[in-house]
């Protein structure tokens, strides 16, 4: 299979397995504050990693450059993932969905601005992509707090994806393991408010933590360090779209919530301009970002 379809079957995946954390997230931080949220959640995923990384480094394979990047990244992921729980406890689901997914226009501002390479075709397709999101997710209200916290959540969110694309040539276990590290500076705060020693997680919560840090940690991470390799930040970004996408079939699927017509018109929207971002990344032309002079 040619490299390009691997990354981006990676990538798809990854969003898969993010979009099936939404309602769990939900759940656990009904149960725990989101400081216990943020350090046990990545706790668990460094103890599932943590068997490899032994082997890869008493086998004598290098680790060193994989866990420093890891730990760059690891960096954004605590603050995007501390937010996002905190976030999300003053907030709708949706709200949080949709301004999650707004971590894509971060990334696509970037390259613009910073790289000063772009393409119009991108544009478009982000223009759709978010206009779907917007539909299918049916956020309502103002800014909020909560909004606002997610909503600087997804800064950080914008700068794993980039960051990732730095460090993805390293082996992405040893990354994965890595990038949970920053997050356990949380333990303290969770201490300090009595989210350990006072209000410890029922078994249902510890269940919920241990699928979030095995599965859309651990699993989805490795994921996207491989897909990352070969694709493109900005189409990267697209692809994450699915993320919502899939946390709406999946509540439909378990909770029989079926969407409504905007839902449907909003995430065939953001399918539109995933299969655009993926036929011009693997095709024989694939995308050639422009310099913006």
């Amino acid at each position: 299979m040619d490299k390009r379809y691997r990354g981006i079957v990676a990538l798809l995946a990854t969003s898969i397995l993010w979009g099936s954390s939404f309602p769990v997230i939900k759940y656990v931080v009904g149960s725990v504050d989101e400081y216990t949220y943020t350090w046990m959640r990545s706790l668990l995923a460094m103890l599932g990693l943590a068997p490899y990384v032994i082997y890869a480094w008493r086998r004598g394979y290098s680790v060193g450059r994989g866990v420093g990047g890891g730990l760059i990244v690891g960096a954004a992921y605590a603050m995007g993932l501390w937010l996002q729980s905190w976030g999300t406890m003053y907030t709708s689901a949706s709200n949080a969905a949709f301004i999650t997914g707004l971590s894509v226009v971060f990334v696509h501002i970037y390259v613009a601005v910073v790289e000063g390479r772009y393409d119009y075709r991108l544009a478009l397709m982000l223009v759709s992509a978010v206009l779907g999101l917007y539909l299918l997710s049916e956020p309502g209200g103002g800014l909020g707090f909560g909004d606002m916290l997610v909503l600087l959540g997804a800064l950080f969110w914008a700068a794993q994806i980039l960051l990732v694309d730095k460090y993805s040539g390293e082996n992405p276990l040893v990354l994965a393991f890595a990038e949970n590290m920053p997050a356990l500076l949380f333990v303290a705060p969770s201490l300090l408010t009595g989210g350990l020693g006072w209000r410890p997680p029922g078994r249902d919560a510890v269940l919920a933590l241990i699928y979030l840090g095995l599965i859309c940690s651990d699993a989805a991470y490795a994921l996207q360090f491989y897909g990352q390799r070969f694709i493109k930040p900005a189409v990267a970004g697209i692809i994450f779209l699915l993320e919502p996408v899939s946390a709406a079939i999946l509540d439909a699927a378990a909770l029989h919530e079926y969407m409504a017509s905007p839902q449907i018109l909003g995430a065939s929207l953001i399918l539109l301009s995933l299969i655009l971002a993926v036929t011009m990344e693997a095709g024989p032309k694939n995308i050639r970002l422009r310099e913006i002079s």
